[in-house]
């Protein structure tokens, strides 16, 4: 699948930034090439990028033996923490 898989967090994480970026670029086409809107042709597009930014995704998190669920369940805690202290706004993971 690629080249240490099981043992090398790296190759999935340069992946996943070389994949969202396709991901931006389909955006960016929308926006210069068809006023906006997205037809099926981008949202094709779309599919076959985000299939590859979701693989990449699950790799990385198997590199470091996490599911999905875990990773959903804590990133809901945050943003519930972050709404209870009203703290939605601002940069940063530590608000």
């Amino acid at each position: 699948m690629y080249p240490g898989a099981g043992k090398n967090f790296v190759y999935p994480t340069l992946g996943l930034a070389g994949e969202s970026g396709e991901v931006a670029e389909v955006v960016k086409r929308v926006i210069r090439d068809k006023n906006g809107l997205a037809d099926e042709e981008t949202k094709a597009a779309l599919i076959k990028e985000l299939g590859d930014v979701l693989w990449y995704l699950a790799q990385i998190a198997a590199e470091f033996g996490l599911s999905f669920d875990e990773i959903a369940v804590t990133n809901i805690e945050k943003l519930r923490s972050r709404k209870e202290r009203g703290m939605l706004h601002g940069k940063g993971d530590n608000r």
